[in-house]
């Protein structure tokens, strides 16, 4: 059973921008905790954004594929 695709286009542009940012930053913090963190956060916004398909917007029902009314 495949997830619908929640994640609309501009959505999707800002888990790119924001994912690219905390993988810069992983690079920069010293802290390895931080860095994992980010690394980790970053590649959950690669992943939903590359699939369009968020678990936490399925269980909140918000769907962002279409302009609001």
């Amino acid at each position: 059973m495949s997830m619908p695709k929640n994640v609309g286009s501009q959505d999707s542009t800002v888990r790119l921008i924001v994912a690219t940012i905390l993988i810069i930053l992983s690079f920069v913090v010293a802290s390895t905790s931080a860095k994992i963190l980010f690394s980790v956060i970053a590649l959950v916004l690669l992943f939903t954004s590359y699939t369009r398909t968020c678990p936490v917007y399925v269980a909140l029902k918000i769907d962002t594929t279409s302009p609001a009314p």
